[in-house]
């Protein structure tokens, strides 16, 4: 009867050992460490924007996109046909207030009749916690809006950072996100995240195709509107984490 183990098995076990502890890296610990990483990264790509909104003069690099986007001829006309003006307009409102609150209270009625309060949390959080840094980093760097062209959609605020940028991020991602977690099929979950992204851009992308922001206004309400996405999404994993540990007769 064997009684040691030889080379071959030992190896295998390794082997074994190795597959089983990566696959429970890649889909416990992994995901978190990346977030975690990714939420530092944009803080930090978020104070260096604060420095060009901070400074008497516009950078040429805003000057430059914002140009760029407008008729050399007449400033006052944004690139392209009149229609791509208005579907400018129906895009940025994807990332207006209102928009965003209708959104956020249908979501919470569902989950909160699905009885998952504690997402719903998450969900009252990624909105409100959103608008709530926004309007107070609005206050107290207190940018001007661009003066180099019109606006065609009326602004009431300061311009730093982008509050559309900023709540369609934290938003659209952290629905995303919650969104791909109920779905096994990886594809599914790509074009999920896919699509919140794309609207998080394409509303960023409007508010200075309109000229009512900066284009670092816009980069730095994508930065921290992901850094608040991705902290509410590591809020909901660990909310679920506890759940998963509670007894159900608990």
């Amino acid at each position: 009867m064997k009684t040691t183990l030889d080379n071959k098995d030992i190896n295998q076990l390794s082997k074994s050992w190795l597959m089983a502890s990566w696959d429970w890296l890649w889909k416990r610990e992994l995901p978190v460490l990346l977030a975690i990483f990714a939420l530092f990264a944009s803080l930090l790509i978020f104070a260096l924007l604060t420095q060009f909104a901070v400074q008497d003069t516009p950078h040429e690099f805003d000057r430059y996109l914002l140009l760029l986007m407008r008729n050399p001829d007449d400033l006052s006309d944004p690139l392209g046909p009149r229609w791509l003006e208005e579907v400018g307009r129906d895009i940025t409102a994807l990332g207006g207030n209102a928009v965003l609150i209708l959104l956020t209270l249908a979501v919470l009625g569902y989950l909160l009749m699905d009885l998952k309060p504690r997402l719903a949390l998450v969900v009252l959080l990624a909105t409100l916690g959103a608008l709530a840094m926004s309007s107070t980093l609005k206050e107290t760097i207190k940018r001007d809006r661009p003066d180099l062209v019109p606006h065609n959609t009326v602004v009431y605020t300061a311009s730093f950072p982008s509050g559309h940028s900023m709540l369609s991020a934290s938003t659209y991602l952290t629905l995303g996100a919650l969104l791909a977690t109920t779905q096994r099929r990886k594809r599914i979950k790509v074009f999920i995240l896919t699509f919140c992204t794309t609207i998080t851009l394409l509303v960023g992308i409007s508010r200075v195709y309109l000229g009512v922001h900066w284009p670092t206004d816009v980069l730095a309400g994508w930065t921290a509107g992901a850094a608040w996405a991705m902290a509410c999404w590591l809020l909901a994993r660990w909310l679920q984490s506890r759940d998963a540990e509670t007894p159900a007769d608990a």
